[in-house]
């Protein structure tokens, strides 16, 4: 998947929360993105960020599946955690 990765960040989510990583990146067919990343295997969702500054976050209009997009998030991540151990 030739997706282009803006942003990646890590949030803690409080105490006793699970953490996960914020993903802003561009998909050519469909613009620019929000991804969320929780460690555990395929617990990954995806949404449109212009679909979302318009207040949309319905089920079929602006969900996208995380499975498509999980492979080459993952591997995002991982080149930015060996970019932040520097």
């Amino acid at each position: 998947m030739n997706l282009t990765i803006e942003n990646i960040q890590h949030h803690r989510n409080g105490i006793c929360g699970a953490p996960f990583y914020v993903l802003l990146f561009r998909d050519p067919d469909e613009g620019r993105m929000l991804g969320v990343v929780f460690d555990e295997p395929h617990h990954v969702a995806v949404f449109n960020l212009d679909k979302l500054a318009a207040g949309n976050i319905a089920f079929g209009v602006n969900s996208w599946r995380g499975d498509r997009y999980e492979p080459s998030l993952r591997t995002a991540i991982a080149g930015w955690g060996r970019e932040e151990a520097r």
